[in-house]
């Protein structure tokens, strides 16, 4: 059996809500804990428990590379701080054995005021590291941050992707046995956060265990062989990334898309019941080629009639860029109304998005406004060449001309002149 890095048993955070006398993690958490009292008890605030995480066991051994997985609020985070030690447990416990580097929030353990010099020297040693060892990696620290020019600036002037570039670099020189790391990386641009999951691989690679937060499933997918999947505080699924990645995008398919804003009470007008997406043979896939066409298939229901509809399907990326919308008015597709139950399909012209996971989402406008609006079903784009990191969004072939003389023709132009 191998080594374990990681055992959780029965692991748990309580927090309660406008209670006062609880135990805090941090002097910060002291303070603002001691101004809610002040408030609730002038305001009698009815008191309640929230429990972030309850009842997590699994096992992780040395070496393995692990996703963690779930909507906004299911716990990753508060998961990742108990194991590196930020928070403490309600119930339960967790044996970590080796050393930790944890990359948990943008900025967390930085000072305002200091620069990004005297900053690296406090971050390394709240993460472990000696004066003398964070001095001996001080210059690849600097040189992986790509942020010499500002590393005598106050970091209160930094932007979030500096942080970020900043901080995961003295972690990863920490020389981990165990890195955590949150979704702080989506601040960074492309290349940093490439650079970032290769330098995590090579970590891998020299046998260090890997627990990785993101809402990127394309991320996941690529990264990490296993899963853990938590659903509002609880461990529902912790297996291979096929399986839970499908569990996941199951759960969330049909969920509301965050953009549109209802009363809350009422059910949209129009609800999308299912999603399919299919080859043009009308076959299931989840994974495309570069220059497939994708019919797009939507049975959805009405709550009441819907004059003059604009049905649009979007397609964005996995770090949310918004590639493309086909949309009936813009195609010159006449919908009188709809009513009841039904379906709709879009064919879409052959793809030429670039290699990496996308979503399609659905939107109705009535009269100019936007009326719903719900998630659909995630899919994969794959070529050998065309990447995000090269090639943008799309590509489209352009056509080229060469003319041999046109090099020595301003010369020519000149001597006449």
């Amino acid at each position: 059996m191998n080594e374990l890095a990681i055992s959780v048993e029965g692991l748990g955070k309580r927090y309660r809500i406008g209670a006062a006398g609880s135990k805090h993690d941090s002097l910060r958490d002291l303070l603002q804990a001691a101004t809610r009292d002040l408030l609730s008890r002038k305001a009698n605030v009815r008191r309640g428990e929230f429990w972030a995480l309850r009842d997590a066991s699994f096992e992780i051994a040395r070496g393995e590379n692990v996703g963690i997985i779930g909507g906004n609020g299911a716990g990753k985070s508060t998961l990742l701080k108990m194991l590196s030690q930020i928070v403490t447990p309600t119930e339960g416990r967790a044996r970590i054995r080796g050393r930790v580097g944890a990359l948990l929030e943008v900025g967390t353990g930085f000072h305002q005021e200091l620069t990004g010099r005297e900053n690296v020297f406090l971050y390394g040693s709240m993460l472990g590291m000696g004066r003398q060892e964070v001095a001996r990696k001080f210059d690849q620290i600097i040189d992986f941050s790509e942020i010499e020019t500002f590393i005598d600036t106050p970091v209160k002037r930094y932007s979030s992707g500096m942080y970020v570039r900043l901080a995961f670099a003295v972690a990863a020189h920490l020389d981990p046995d165990i890195l955590l790391l949150d979704e702080v990386l989506a601040v960074g641009d492309y290349s940093f956060q490439k650079k970032c999951i290769d330098f995590a691989k090579s970590l891998e690679r020299s046998g260090a265990t890997i627990l990785f937060v993101s809402h990127n499933m394309f991320s996941i997918k690529s990264m990490c062989p296993r899963v853990i999947y938590l659903r509002k505080g609880q461990v529902v699924f912790d297996g291979p990334t096929d399986a839970g990645l499908k569990l996941y995008t199951e759960d969330n398919r049909l969920a509301q898309s965050y953009w549109f804003q209802g009363d809350g009470v009422e059910e949209p007008p129009l609800v999308v019941t299912d999603i399919a997406l299919t080859d043009e043979a009308g076959y299931a896939r989840s994974m495309f080629n570069f220059g497939d066409r994708m019919r797009i298939r939507i049975r959805y229901r009405t709550t009441r009639r819907i004059d003059r509809p604009d049905l649009r399907i979007g397609i964005n990326r996995s770090d949310e860029v918004h590639c493309c919308s086909y949309s009936t008015h813009a195609d010159n597709v006449d919908v009188p109304f709809l009513e009841g139950e039904g379906a709709v399909e879009l064919v879409t012209p052959p793809l030429r998005l670039v290699s990496d996971m996308y979503t399609a989402t659905i939107a109705v406008r009535e009269r100019g406004h936007q009326i719903a609006s719900q998630l659909g079903e995630s899919f994969h784009i794959r070529h050998p060449v065309f990447q995000a990191n090269a090639y943008g969004v799309f590509h489209e072939g352009g056509h080229w001309r060469f003319d041999p003389q046109a090099a020595r023709a301003p010369a020519l132009d000149a001597q006449r002149r």
